[in-house]
């Protein structure tokens, strides 16, 4: 977008740029051997972003094939970011990093600067060898052009942790359908596969970051305000007597051998000896369940409150509908600017 602006891009453009951006972030991931890269501790969005960074300024900025190799080189000698920081608020730094660095790599390349032509495959040092045993360099490439690999990304509706967003889904499922109240809760029961339990089945909830994290807080938090937005996430709830108590004594997270990847199985036990349960392996927003573009836009209006004008939120959802016949995106720009009325 900072490309697309400066440049006096057009809407047709900047779509273009963010497909080759989305769609060469998901193929180098693909090409990682997942569970070599994790178990040396890698986080992906650190590692593969440069390199959707680098494809979306390099196609803004017109690099041509030399140039544009070495903003992926160059991405590449960037790429970065582990899971050492789970916990803390620069496991998301990964993502921001992840942009900035893939700009870098775009704007040096356009002057000439020279990187590997083997970044990812190099026997010394390419990514795929140092990072992920070797990698499926194939896996890249498999149907370029004919399969897009970006129809695969999930849309992520509530801020909390990407692997538990199948637990939201579930228990927003149950409270639709049962008009649940805590009152109502003698317990909850969330079985999770032993990948997600490992990283938010057990995590305390006494900071904001964590608290985003913690299977037992969201349930908690859920199931009481019947909403999952950043405020649920301030240390007013998180540290409510009656939450706190809630997702200790009521909430029980496990491992659940039936439950695979991302998946989430739920079992609510009320007060009258009714047993409600939702088992679903994805969540809203998984290409098997995608949002609604009511949905999307309705997650922007929650997302910009407070922040824009309500009728800049409309203008923005108007602006994007019909970006592909936007002359120039700096129109778009300048009401994602827009100042509240408090500035």
């Amino acid at each position: 977008m900072a490309i697309a602006e400066r440049n006096g891009a057009s809407g047709r453009a900047l779509i273009l740029a963010v497909a080759a951006g989305l769609e060469t972030t998901v193929r180098v991931g693909l090409g990682t051997k997942y569970p070599a890269f994790r178990a040396k501790g890698w986080h992906s969005p650190g590692v593969i972003g440069p390199f959707g960074g680098a494809a979306a300024a390099g196609k803004l900025l017109g690099l041509d094939v030399e140039r544009q190799r070495n903003a992926f080189g160059l991405a590449g000698s960037q790429s970065a970011g582990t899971f050492a920081h789970w916990g803390t608020p620069t496991i998301k730094f990964h993502q921001s990093r992840g942009a900035l660095s893939g700009l870098m790599a775009g704007l040096l390349a356009e002057q000439g600067f020279p990187a590997s032509t083997e970044i990812l495959t190099h026997k010394d040092g390419g990514l795929f060898n140092a990072y992920s045993d070797g990698g499926q360099p194939d896996a890249v490439v498999a149907d370029l052009g004919k399969r897009w690999a970006l129809e695969q990304i999930a849309l992520r509706l509530w801020p909390a942790a990407s692997s538990i967003q199948t637990v939201i889904t579930g228990l927003f499922a149950l409270i639709k359908a049962h008009d649940l109240r805590p009152a109502r809760i003698a317990g909850v029961r969330v079985g999770l596969s032993k990948t997600v339990y490992d990283m938010h089945g057990t995590l305390a909830w006494n900071d904001k970051f964590k608290a985003l994290l913690s299977t037992p807080y969201v349930t908690a938090i859920v199931l009481h305000d019947r909403r999952c937005w950043l405020d649920q996430f301030e240390s007013a709830r998180f540290r409510d007597p009656a939450v706190d108590a809630f997702a200790r004594e009521r909430v029980k997270v496990e491992i659940d051998p039936r439950v695979e990847g991302t998946g989430a199985a739920i079992e609510i036990r009320t007060v009258d000896g009714a047993v409600l349960t939702d088992r679903r392996a994805a969540p809203k927003g998984d290409p098997s369940d995608p949002l609604t573009r009511a949905e999307i836009e309705d997650k922007l209006r929650t997302a910009s409150a407070g922040f824009l004008p309500a009728d800049a939120a409309e203008r923005i959802i108007d602006l994007v509908g019909s970006l592909e016949r936007l002359g120039n995106v700096r129109e778009l720009l300048a009401v994602l600017r827009a100042p509240t009325q408090d500035g």
